[in-house]
This record gives C-alpha cells, structure tokens and sequence, in this order.
C-alpha cells in the first residue's frame, strides 16, 4: 500500500478514502493501513510517514479552534514553499498545494473555510511544526501508544494567534452553500455540537480533533 503514495496528493487520495474515526483512541500508521479508519490525528500521522518515504521530513502542525474541534496537518515542503496533507470530517480541511512562502501563509489559507455547523468561523491560533523523527524511540509509525505523547507535546508548544480579539469581534457568518459544502458526506458522529458550549468530551480521549 506504501508503494503506491507515491506523491503527496496520492497520500491525500488515500486518506480520502479511508472512513472517518470517531473512535475513542489513536492509531498509529500502521494501524490506519490496517483498520482503513482514521481522524485527524491518525490521518496526520500516517500521511507524515509516507512522506517520510518520499525523502520528506515528517512533520505535523496544529490548527486550534474556539466552539470547534481542533486539527492536525501532516507539513511538506518543496523548494522552500509549504504544503499540507490531512485528514478530516469536512471538505475543505484536506489538502494544500506546496505554493505558501511561510507556514502563516499556509494556515491562513483555512481561515475562512474553518467554521463550525452553526457557520461560525473558528480558527484562532497554530503551533510551530513538530518534526517526529524525534519520536522514533517511542516507535511512533508502527505503536498505538507513541501517539498520545505526542500529542501531548504538541499541545505544549507555543501557539501563534492568527486574529485579534477586534478582529473576532467583526467576522461574518460562513455563505450558506459554502457551509453545506463544507460538510458534504461528513460523519455527522464526529461533528463538534456548538450548542454544547464551548469545550466537549471528544471521541479521542481529552483531544478535541476535527
């Protein structure tokens, strides 16, 4: 199956395809190769391996949300300029071409595609990127249990705000058929509910992941 992810848009079409998890524990790669599910932080994961595969050096980021899930993108980058790879319940959350000079410029281009089911508009800050090879000792490509420490990690990182609270304060609601769009096929099980205030119990443990 490896073989086969032979650029990062084949990773892409891959975790396309693969159901969406809302199961309440991580996979490793290994195990999305073996379960065909996975949600974003599994999706992450795995698509930063086979990037690895590919000569790339695997790296994640986090997206963080208010009245929303959080999310997880695999990072690469081709003659300086950054892409994304990533899994996720909506449409517009998935892929980046490598055309984004910094990774500011790349996480800006989900702003305005982030949102949540009330059409609120939600991204609010990112991490720096977090190179796993890092995590090799803990196995992280092949054992279910690396993942929460890395996790863990990552959420430690400093996170980089991307609008001020004025800012906030001025957003517009998400267009209507952008909004339906946004969710078309989604897992409805696995959609952050506005109306239950502004944190969940998330399916993965205590980590809200979208």
């Amino acid at each position: 199956m490896l073989d086969s992810l032979t650029s990062p848009w084949r990773i892409q079409e891959f975790l396309n395809r693969v159901d969406y998890s809302t199961d309440a524990f991580y996979r490793s790669p290994r195990s999305v190769l073996r379960d065909r599910r996975a949600h974003c932080v599994d999706g992450a994961l795995m698509a930063a391996a086979a990037l690895r595969r590919l000569g790339f050096d695997p790296m994640i980021a986090e997206m963080t949300a208010v009245r929303d899930d959080d999310h997880l993108m695999a990072l690469y980058r081709v003659n300086g300029f950054w892409g994304a790879v990533a899994k996720s319940n909506t449409t517009v959350l998935r892929f980046r071409e490598p055309v984004f000079r910094t990774l500011r410029e790349l996480v800006m281009s989900y702003f305005e595609f982030y949102f949540n089911t009330a059409g609120e508009k939600t991204l609010r800050a990112y991490s720096q990127p977090l190179r796993l090879i890092r995590f090799d000792p803990r196995e992280w490509m092949t054992s279910d249990d690396a993942v929460e420490g890395i996790i863990a990690e990552l959420e430690a990182m400093r996170h980089l705000p991307v609008v001020s609270e004025a800012m906030v304060a001025e957003l517009n609601p998400v267009d209507t058929q952008v909004l339906e769009a946004g969710f078309l096929g989604a897992n409805p099980d696995g959609l952050f509910d506005p109306s239950e205030g502004p944190v969940r119990a998330s399916p993965c443990e205590d980590a809200n992941r979208r």
